[in-house]
């Protein structure tokens, strides 16, 4: 295992009528800036509850994030920030709301010329508002974590930024909250999850048992959990408890501490969003089976150690173990609800065409942390996903 450092400072308040606690993590006479999403807070009982924990503090609403969150909604609520003199910022929604508000803070305390930059051009971020969340989906790990991802409509691109003074002070995860999603919500949450802890688990051996069970165990808790959810008419508390539990842990940090990454999915991956909107964690569930396609030989070991361990196949050659182990990947996300080729989003070589000119432009030779996927791969992962 490499040497590491694993830090973590967020205050995780977890189960049943956690808001309630609201009022004793945020600095009394704080001007709060509330962010929110689409409205569904306002139709489950979230809002009530929020606001009733938040008596006696001056705060300011915004809402309108959208999925996928807009640098040119964010850059508005920065404007309200400033003019309402907010001091911390509370995002009430999924893994959307938490990345825009993590940005939010960010870019309200930027001395540069142009916010996008702190993106596009991966600028140090020193300072920020501090922030809280209270957590309506279970998917990103944005609660746990100091990044986020935005896209810019002008231009429509996606891009992730990160700091280590975006951590969020404390997040409230109540597994009630989670009752009232559709279920194309929670199937997404499910993949999110699921496919961030492959980008840190399948890449090669460095002597971290430790880190792979830990992998390994979140994804069986998905494969387990997973279908239930899909499958249930009546939302279940201890199925909904390890669902929010798991997506938080695949992205906390804990997964990569000293251990390699890749990420090649979600770069890939954003491209589509990017282009057609087409759900963040749809665009996991299409590019990763094509990947672990690329990777057969490039992570031989690791692919076998994810059929052994985790999909329990031991019989075949070790080219139709690997083989079975991406077919059965594919369909659990088939069985939680998601369909999988790009044909489904009517999604056509046009497209695979330009996100291979994109990255181009941006000389860039591959993608992902380990870059061993370049951009002739990302043409042919995509090629095969159609």
């Amino acid at each position: 295992m490499n040497n590491f450092n694993f830090y973590n400072p967020v205050k995780i308040l977890f189960g049943k009528g956690k808001i309630a606690e609201l009022s004793k993590n945020i600095p009394a006479n704080a001007r709060i800036l509330m962010t929110y999403g689409g409205g569904s807070i306002h139709t489950n009982g979230v809002y009530e509850q929020v606001t009733a924990a938040l008596k006696g503090f001056e705060v300011v609403e915004f809402g309108g994030i959208e999925p996928n969150p807009k640098y040119e909604t964010l850059m508005k609520a920065v404007e309200v920030v400033k003019a309402e003199k907010i001091d911390f910022l509370l995002a009430v929604g999924g893994g959307s709301v938490l990345d825009g508000t993590k940005f939010i803070a960010a870019a309200a305390l930027y001395d540069g010329e142009s916010a996008w930059d702190i993106a596009a051009k991966q600028i140090s971020v020193s300072k920020a508002l501090p922030l809280g969340a209270v957590l309506t989906l279970a998917a990103t790990g944005s609660e746990m974590n100091s990044g986020g991802v935005i896209t810019r409509e002008a231009t429509q691109e996606k891009m992730a930024f990160g700091s280590p003074v975006l951590f969020p002070k404390f997040s409230v995860l109540d597994p009630q909250i989670t009752f009232s999603l559709p279920k194309r919500q929670v199937a997404n949450g499910i993949v999110d999850a699921y496919v961030h802890v492959m980008e840190q688990y399948l890449t090669y051996p460095v002597n971290s048992p430790v880190q792979d069970r830990f992998a390994e165990g979140i994804l069986l808790t998905l494969i387990e959990e997973g279908p239930k959810a899909s499958a249930s008419e009546t939302p279940d508390y201890a199925n909904r408890a390890n669902l929010m539990w798991a997506a938080t842990m695949a992205l906390n940090g804990l997964l990569s501490t000293g251990v390699k990454s890749d990420w090649s999915t979600h770069m890939i991956g954003h491209e589509l969003t990017a282009f057609h909107g087409i759900d963040h964690a749809v665009t996991l569930a299409i590019v990763l089976p094509g990947v672990l396609q690329l990777m057969k030989v490039k992570r031989r070991e690791k692919l076998l150690q994810y059929a052994f361990r985790v999909w329990n196949i031991t019989e075949g050659s070790e080219e139709e173990r690997i083989e079975k182990a991406i077919q059965m990947t594919e369909t659990f996300f088939q069985e939680v609800g998601i369909a999988t080729r790009l044909s489904n989003y009517h999604v056509g070589q046009d497209t695979i065409d330009r996100i291979v000119e994109r990255f181009t432009s941006r000389h860039m030779r591959a993608v992902g942390a380990q870059q061993d996927v370049s951009i002739a791969d990302v043409a042919e992962v995509l090629k095969s996903r159609l």
